[in-house]
């Protein structure tokens, strides 16, 4: 049984949200404020969040930016500010999806069991000596660790899975994300640099994602 908090000031879609998410297995810790979500959050880690972007106490976004700063719980942030997609999704905290209002209960819980599994995941080595754990979201090689988002598991795991395939943006987008209609370029872009920079941290002198000129990124392995 999976612990999830969910965090929604519109009582009625929170109790009905609450109990499909019961009804899937999970458990289900409700809150109706932001300021009473982050004071549970500091002391404890659920399996997954639901974030509401506009919140009474404390806005859905600095409750994400808060626990980016502690850890990398997955978080499925919900808005009607279709604008602010590319801030969930990772330009600037690091969510690992989302869902614009109105959205299908049902399809809140689909969103929920992927994400779950994708973290549940057993340990995979996607180079030599480099091997990935979706379950604690780290990347390790030798005595060198390093934490990632749930974006960048994923990212890591589609291009180390096909070294000599080069992937554009538009294909991340249909691979990575649930929701490709307005997640841009950009979003990658960031997520791949970001990728990078934590991947360069445990090996300096390899870099493991390679751009194609015009074309996008492929994974280049270690020699």
């Amino acid at each position: 049984m999976s612990h999830i908090v969910l965090v929604e000031d519109e009582r009625q879609l929170a109790e009905l949200a609450r109990d499909y998410l019961l009804a899937a297995g999970h458990d289900v810790t409700l809150f109706l404020r932001g300021d009473e979500a982050m004071a549970w959050l500091t002391d404890n880690t659920p399996d997954l969040v639901i974030l509401d972007l506009m919140l009474p106490g404390m806005d859905g976004l600095d409750i994400c930016r808060n626990l980016r700063r502690k850890n990398d719980v997955p978080i499925i942030m919900t808005t009607a500010k279709v604008e602010e997609v590319d801030r969930l999704i990772g330009l600037e905290l690091g969510a690992d999806d989302y869902l614009c209002k109105p959205f299908s209960l049902r399809e809140l819980v689909a969103r929920v069991k992927v994400i779950l599994r994708r973290v549940q995941s057993s340990v995979t080595a996607p180079d030599n000596g480099l091997t990935l754990n979706a379950r604690s979201a780290t990347a390790e090689l030798g005595d060198k660790s390093v934490e990632l988002t749930q974006v960048e598991v994923r990212l890591l795991q589609l291009l180390s899975a096909h070294p000599r395939q080069i992937f554009s943006r538009d294909q991340i987008i249909d691979r990575i994300y649930d929701d490709r209609r307005i997640v841009s370029d950009r979003t990658v872009d960031s997520h791949i640099k970001k990728l990078r920079r934590k991947l360069h941290s445990l090996d300096a002198t390899h870099d493991y994602v390679h751009s194609v000129y015009g074309a996008g990124y492929r994974w280049h392995a270690a020699p």
